[in-house]
C-alpha cells in the first residue's frame, strides 16, 4: 500500500507541477485560479462540460487516495487506545450475494468514522465560497499524512 500511495502521489505531483508551470509560462502572474472559466471562455460548451466532468472524476479518485492514510492512522490509534471496545475492533461478516461462502467484513467504527469524515469535509467545502479554497483545504487535510508518515 505504501508503494502504491507513493507512486500515486509522485504522478499527481508531476502532473500538478506540469500544469502549474505551463499555466505560469503562458499567463504569468495573471493566470486565474480556474483556467477553465477564468478568462470568460465559455464556448464550446461541450468542451467545458467534458473538462468539468474530468475534474470531478479526478477529485473523487484523488480524495480516496489521499484520505486512506489518514483513515488508517485514526483507526490504528483507536484500536490501540480502546482494544476492548467491540464497536472499534469487532468485524461483522456480511454476505454480499446469497448462497456464497465469501463474505465482506463490516466494522461499525470504520463505517461511522469514514462517513463522518466525508460529511464533515463536504460541509466545510460547502461553506467555502470558491473552488480553489476547497481543493486547497482537501489537499492540506489529505496530503499531510503522506508526507509525515
Amino acid at each position: 500500500m505504501k508503494k502504491a500511495t507513493l507512486l500515486s502521489v509522485a504522478v499527481t505531483t508531476a502532473f500538478y507541477m506540469l500544469c502549474g508551470c505551463m499555466g505560469y509560462a503562458a499567463f504569468g502572474d495573471a493566470a486565474p485560479g480556474n483556467l477553465l472559466t477564468g478568462f470568460g471562455f465559455y464556448n464550446p460548451y461541450w468542451l467545458l462540460d467534458i473538462a468539468n466532468a474530468a475534474i470531478v472524476v479526478h477529485l473523487v479518485g484523488a480524495y480516496q487516495v489521499y484520505c486512506q492514510p489518514l483513515f488508517a492512522f485514526v483507526e490504528k490509534w483507536c484500536r490501540q487506545r480502546w482494544p476492548d471496545s467491540d464497536f472499534i475492533t469487532k468485524e461483522y461478516p456480511v454476505r454480499l450475494l446469497p448462497g456464497t461462502k465469501c463474505c465482506y467484513t463490516l466494522n461499525p467504527f470504520r463505517l461511522v468514522w469514514r462517513s463522518a469524515f466525508v460529511v464533515l469535509t463536504t460541509v466545510i467545502s460547502m461553506l467555502l465560497p470558491f473552488f480553489n479554497d476547497v481543493v486547497g483545504l482537501l489537499g492540506a487535510l489529505g496530503f499531510w499524512p503522506l508526507t509525515v508518515y
